[in-house]
């Protein structure tokens, strides 16, 4: 199998370094300056410093390198993910595409595995989502990921092949589950970055994880994933770890919310862009997501912390 991951930013980089444990990986950069510097430096250090990229990891920037391997990882941002497989999809036709973003597309409302399947649907569409920081999984350290694929005979193959001695990759065919898990569990990052940046507290931030966790079942159970995804390492594996830890771009973005700070507009942001993409699904299925449509008016700027907060509080008293 050969390997490329397209897409050089943290997360990208620190899939490509982890696999070239197993052999010779290409890690495509869209910016030429970048890939240079990191060819020679043999560090991202922008996005993922202080990791050396091993001498089997070729840095590019010429899109054809990406065509070459049979097996591409798509660590592209998941709102520029459609635009770039409707961009090159004559060339990716055939191959395996593994999406390594996680969010819902504004524009079309879909997933990533959903977006492969729409622009290249000779392909076959995967995806890889977990609990996993990129600098962990630069660094070798223990990590468990969830690879969903439809298809029975390459989802074992890609499983076997991604794995690594550190890097544990668990089979499932629910890929809604999988897309549904890693998105949502963003904007429910957002929200506990509030709770803590706005000094509300660790109660609150337990209270905003556990029903958060009711609604991306909720919506799970409307779109057809299986309840048993959610509740594994794409689903509350991924809620757990990035709803509590400054090393999410999420849960931080939520905590400059809280505190009024200014946050690098340079960092992506999935979880902002999904809340939106949330909430319009929302409406299409009839469903009450508080905290979700909560985020995306705090992400968007319409509301302030304590109006969130009075929002929630306000609600009707209900079973569990």
């Amino acid at each position: 199998m050969k390997i490329t991951v397209a897409g050089a930013g943290a997360f990208g980089t620190g899939l490509a370094i982890a696999l070239a444990a197993n052999g010779p990986v290409t890690l495509w950069a869209r910016d030429e300056t970048a890939a240079a510097d990191m060819a020679q430096t043999r560090e991202n250090a922008a996005r993922l410093p202080g990791h050396t990229l091993p001498a089997n990891l070729l840095v590019t920037s010429s899109v054809a390198d990406v065509f070459d391997a049979d097996t591409i990882l798509l660590a592209i941002p998941a709102q520029k993910l459609g635009g770039w497989l409707e961009e090159h999809a004559a060339h990716l036709a055939g191959k395996r595409l593994v999406a390594c973003c996680k969010g819902i597309d504004q524009s079309t409302l879909r997933g990533p595995v959903a977006q492969i399947e729409a622009h290249v649907p000779s392909a076959i569409a995967a995806m890889l989502t977990g609990p996993s920081f990129a600098a962990d999984i630069a660094a070798h350290l223990p990590t468990a990921l969830t690879l969903a694929c439809k298809d029975t005979v390459e989802g074992p193959y890609l499983q076997a092949s991604l794995s690594t001695p550190n890097l544990r990759l668990y089979l499932s065919h629910d890929v809604i589950g999988a897309e549904l898990g890693g998105a949502l569990k963003n904007v429910i990052a957002i929200a506990c970055g509030v709770c803590m940046g706005a000094g509300f507290g660790e109660s609150a931030r337990a209270a905003v994880i556990t029903r958060g966790f009711a609604e991306m079942r909720r919506i799970g159970s409307a779109l057809g994933a299986d309840p048993e995804t959610l509740t594994g390492l794409s689903g509350f594996g991924d809620l757990a770890l990035t709803c509590t830890s400054d090393g999410s771009r999420n849960y931080r973005f939520g905590q400059s919310i809280g505190s009024g700070q200014d946050f690098d507009p340079n960092t992506t942001v999935e979880g902002a862009a999904t809340a939106l993409s949330v909430t319009n699904l929302a409406k299409n299925h009839d469903l009450d997501l508080p905290i979700c449509r909560v985020v995306a008016d705090l992400s968007s700027g319409k509301i302030d912390p304590e109006t969130a907060l009075a929002t929630l509080l306000s609600r009707p008293l209900r079973k569990e």
